[in-house]
């Protein structure tokens, strides 16, 4: 025993080996490459702005760009400041995960699986700023006239990481597997 299973940070960091890291770095990256092969795809087969119904009246397909954060915020800026900043948000909230990761037992696999769904979903959008300085998106919800703004793989992912981590967090369940 060298001291550091007992107490506190006990399981914590390097104890705990490189399994969650390589868990979350795995599962992040299977989500970088969903995400930009939907991308790839969407691109290559559809027009921009066109649609196609998948499920009428609820859900489409449609092929957008979109040069601004969620919801379109700050689309309206230059490519110079946009490009650049959202890199460095990007960046921000990757060490941010990585140190929090860092900081999670590996036995907490529901949060470092939300971290690397987070993870991954940034990587994917930061790689449609770095290559086509716009992120495509494609998944169209509505209904009764009322429409969500179009998304893709990365923000489906991001928004579930981020649903589940504040959840237990609200909830009270930090200490569960």
């Amino acid at each position: 025993m060298t001291g550091r299973e007992h107490g506190p940070g006990a399981g914590v960091g390097e104890g705990d080996g490189p399994g969650k890291y390589l868990l979350v770095a795995g599962v992040a990256a299977a989500i970088v490459a969903l995400d930009q092969w939907t991308k790839i795809t969407v691109a290559g087969s559809m027009r921009l702005h066109e649609t196609r119904p998948i499920l009428p009246g609820f859900f489409d397909l449609t092929y957008v760009r979109n040069t601004g954060a969620a919801f379109s915020m700050l689309a309206g800026r230059s490519a110079a400041f946009r490009i650049p900043f959202f890199t460095a948000i990007s960046l921000l909230a990757g060490i941010a995960i990585l140190s929090f990761v860092r900081r999670t037992p590996a036995s907490r696999r529901v949060v470092l699986l939300s971290c690397a769904a987070v993870l991954g979903g940034a990587i994917g959008n930061l790689v449609d700023r770095l290559v086509y300085g716009e992120v495509i998106d494609f998944l169209s919800l509505h209904w009764n006239g009322f429409y969500w703004p179009a998304f893709n793989v990365a923000d489906s992912f991001i928004t579930v990481g981020v649903v589940v981590l504040l959840g237990r967090a609200l909830l009270g369940h930090d200490d569960m597997a």
